[in-house]
């Protein structure tokens, strides 16, 4: 999908060229997907279809995401927002982006921590920014927000552009995960920090079996009566269960030459929040 900023949006700061090159480059990997698999959900389609189909299920809920999060964790995924920043410790001035942002709940903590701060949304879905959006006018934060739909693998944005960069339950759905942590570290500042929030695995086995007998059984059953849409919430079970645990996805932060690596547990590892550094 070619990035671009919504409507009102401010523009990505990059230059033209490079972005341009970034693209051609995207095209061309893009031109192996076919051949190459990746996993959605519980089944494994080429890479060059997992994008739509991720697109395609937060189309669908994008709606009823906000009340569907609050449900399915009874309001505990605000506590796990809440912490993230809490760790993230915004300052003064500091720019933001956050990818996979969708309806802006990181952002708007993010800006509301850190006067004078300014934060970028991407996300992949448009329908997921124009919720965002519609919160953040009725908050009076549009001045200090840009919404941008992109790609977390080619990010339309220049070298050393941010202070921080969050990305709170999206990291699971990205195609090649390696690539996003790739241009989180370059469009991070020289002391730019990582924060990433996702689903994880409880270290308790009898916890996590119960853990996993809520998910399957209840999950997508509030989705399809909430949301009227349980093969969507039925993927997002599933791609819980395909991402690394918590010392595996550490390994994958170092490896893309992020420092000072730390990942921390939440709701006994339901969730982990996991922070590096580019140094």
């Amino acid at each position: 999908m070619t990035a671009r900023p919504m409507t009102g949006a401010s523009p990505p700061d990059d230059d033209q060229d490079a972005v341009g090159r970034r693209a051609a480059s995207r095209a061309a990997d893009d031109s192996g997907d076919a051949a190459r698999t990746t996993h959605f959900g519980f089944r494994d389609v080429p890479e060059s279809e997992k994008a739509a189909r991720v697109h395609g299920v937060f189309t669908s809920v994008a709606s009823r995401y906000d009340i569907m999060n609050d449900v399915m964790s009874a309001g505990v995924h605000r506590l796990w927002k809440d912490a993230m920043i809490d760790w993230l410790a915004p300052r003064p001035g500091q720019r933001l982006l956050d990818v996979a942002g969708g309806t802006g709940d990181v952002a708007f903590r993010f800006l509301a921590r850190a006067p004078g701060s300014h934060a970028t949304v991407l996300d992949l879905t448009q329908p997921m920014l124009e919720e965002g959006r519609r919160r953040a006018e009725a908050a009076r934060l549009a001045g200090r927000l840009a919404w941008v739909t992109g790609d977390a693998m080619a990010l339309p944005f220049a070298d050393d552009s941010f202070d921080a960069y969050t990305i709170g339950f999206g990291i699971r759905n990205v195609t090649r995960i390696e690539d996003a942590l790739s241009e989180a570290r370059r469009v991070l500042r020289p002391g730019g920090r990582l924060m990433v929030l996702e689903f994880s695995r409880i270290p308790v086995p009898a916890l996590q079996w119960a853990y996993d007998r809520y998910s399957f059984n209840v999950i997508p059953a509030m989705g399809q009566a909430i949301a009227g849409d349980r093969d969507s919430y039925q993927y997002l079970v599933e791609s819980i269960r395909r991402f690394p645990d918590q010392e595996a996805f550490a390994g994958m932060i170092r490896a893309a030459g992020f420092d000072l690596v730390r990942f921390r547990n939440l709701t006994l590892g339901v969730a982990a929040l996991h922070s590096g550094w580019k140094l």
